[in-house]
């Protein structure tokens, strides 16, 4: 074997790892952050994966997923974003609630996200606008804050009677403070007399039913937010305790 087949041979061997071990990183890595908890959202993240799958990406094969989950713990979010950029995903998963959207933003303003938000991420401070969001992120709003004043005018409807409505918001929640003056103005405007009750806590809920019944509450709407959609046994057992009328 002369010298140029054998420097051949032997840079070839030498570099075979090297390339075995270029082809592992190559594997894209999604990070997943999430505000709730796996148990709870089984259901979805099994949407995800098959979704992922029918456009050419199967999990642990050829594409990683690191998920994170704050566990309804937001204050936590931060740090979990922090890690997924640390981790340098390619893209960022952002979902159940805001905060998570909004900690992933403050994360990066490269790595490209993609969210799913309940609030208008205008108005949010998300995206420049609906028709170009402009910088690392995008994604898809159900809007449901919007429909805080319809939901009124429904509770309305039904009980034009309740001479007083009580509205219960999520304090953590970025926006609830633009939930309370949309349904303010909303009853404001027909004439319907309003209070506001907070709650971000389990036990914050369970004072809040007693409290609405001691303010003599002929309705209560539960203002969108996705730390009450996982506590929603709880207001359904309480609004049924208290035999209070209740749309959430």
């Amino acid at each position: 074997m002369n010298r140029r087949d054998f420097i051949t041979l032997v840079g070839g061997a030498a570099f075979a790892p090297i390339a075995a071990d270029a082809q592992q990183q190559v594997m894209p890595v999604i990070g997943y952050l999430s505000g709730a908890s796996l148990r709870l959202l089984p259901n979805q993240i099994a949407a995800f994966r098959q979704a992922l799958k029918e456009s050419g990406f199967i999990e642990d094969q050829n594409v990683t997923i690191e998920y994170r989950w704050a566990e309804s713990q937001f204050d936590l979010l931060p740090k979990l974003a922090a890690e997924l950029v640390g981790r340098s995903v390619s893209v960022i998963v952002a979902t159940g609630g805001d905060q998570s959207v909004l900690a992933a933003k403050a994360a990066t303003a490269t790595i490209p996200i993609v969210f799913t938000l309940g609030a208008d991420p205008v108005k949010l401070g998300v995206v420049a606008s609906l028709n170009r969001p402009g910088g690392n992120l995008t994604g898809i709003s159900q809007f449901t804050t919007a429909l805080e004043p319809k939901r009124l005018e429904l509770l309305r409807e039904v009980l034009p009677r309740a001479a007083i409505i009580a509205l219960m918001v999520n304090p953590d929640r970025p926006d609830s403070g633009s939930q309370v003056r949309d349904v303010q103005a909303a009853a404001q405007a027909v004439g319907q007399q309003i209070i506001v009750l907070s709650a971000n806590t389990e036990s914050g809920i369970d004072a809040a039913f007693a409290s609405l019944v001691q303010q003599r509450a002929g309705a209560l709407l539960v203002a969108s937010d996705s730390y009450f959609n996982r506590r929603r046994e709880q207001f359904v057992a309480l609004a049924a305790q208290y035999a209070l009328p209740a749309i959430y």
